[in-house]
């Protein structure tokens, strides 16, 4: 079990780990509306961070790509902050 430097990291793996399931999961794992409703819901959690907690996420999801071996799981982990909106007001 890795162990890691804050909670905030721990919490964004464990985000990470769901919402790349979700992603992954085939119509007949996860019913799509349910899916889209779910990825759609972080994004508009992760839109009420403030400037200074959408980088320290961002920072947090590079050093996850930076340590990911798995190179589909890598691409999700640097194109998450675009993906989820992180990118609009992020300094």
């Amino acid at each position: 079990m890795p162990v890691y430097s804050s909670l905030t990291h721990a919490l964004a793996a464990a985000l990470v780990d769901v919402l790349w399931f979700i992603e992954g999961s085939e119509d007949e794992q996860t019913d799509p509306d349910d899916a889209i409703k779910a990825l759609e819901g972080v994004a508009h959690l992760l839109s009420k961070l403030s400037s200074a907690q959408r980088s320290e996420l961002i920072g947090l999801l590079g050093t996850m790509a930076e340590a990911e071996s798995d190179p589909a799981r890598r691409e999700f982990l640097e194109g998450f902050p675009e993906g989820f909106g992180l990118l609009d007001d992020a300094v």
